[in-house]
């Protein structure tokens, strides 16, 4: 499982043209999930999404989490992240989940974030979505299940 973790002073969402939601600040969460994920897998990445502490204290140190600043979260689902680039000028997604794999994990991903007590809104698994974000710092973070569960 992949996601591309963006730390947001603002974003929203259209999907199929149509508003949805929108927040302040918060993360955005790109998540891209592959054949072999499992709910394991998409447990893990949701705790780690929901408890980095990635936004500044005080003193401009990357010492708080998303519930020390009462922040959201907008989770995206993007098969993209997982193309492979590597064989001519167009991109393949043969490394992307199927949708009979990935929609379950998604919404397991988005089921521990509200355990978790994490606020979050989502865009539609499948969709044709616009992301209209600020990105704060810049900070963003890539994750990977494949490479963080093997140093564990």
């Amino acid at each position: 499982m992949r996601a591309v973790v963006t730390r947001v002073s603002r974003a929203s969402i259209e999907i199929n043209g149509q508003p949805g939601a929108s927040m302040g600040q918060g993360l955005l969460v790109l998540l891209g999930i592959g054949p072999n994920d499992t709910e394991k897998e998409a447990l893990y990445l949701a705790e780690k999404c929901a408890v980095q502490r990635i936004f500044e204290d005080e003193n401009g140190k990357m010492n708080k989490s998303m519930a020390d600043i009462g922040g959201e979260m907008l989770v995206v689902s993007n098969f993209t992240l997982y193309a492979d680039c590597s064989h001519g000028r167009r991109p393949d997604f043969f490394g992307a989940a199927k949708p009979d794999i990935a929609i379950p994990l998604y919404e397991c991903f988005k089921k521990r974030l509200g355990e978790l007590g994490v606020t979050y809104h989502c865009g539609e698994f499948g969709a044709d979505m616009k992301i209209d974000h600020v990105n704060d710092g810049p900070v963003t973070l890539i994750m990977d299940t494949d490479t963080m569960m093997k140093k564990r």
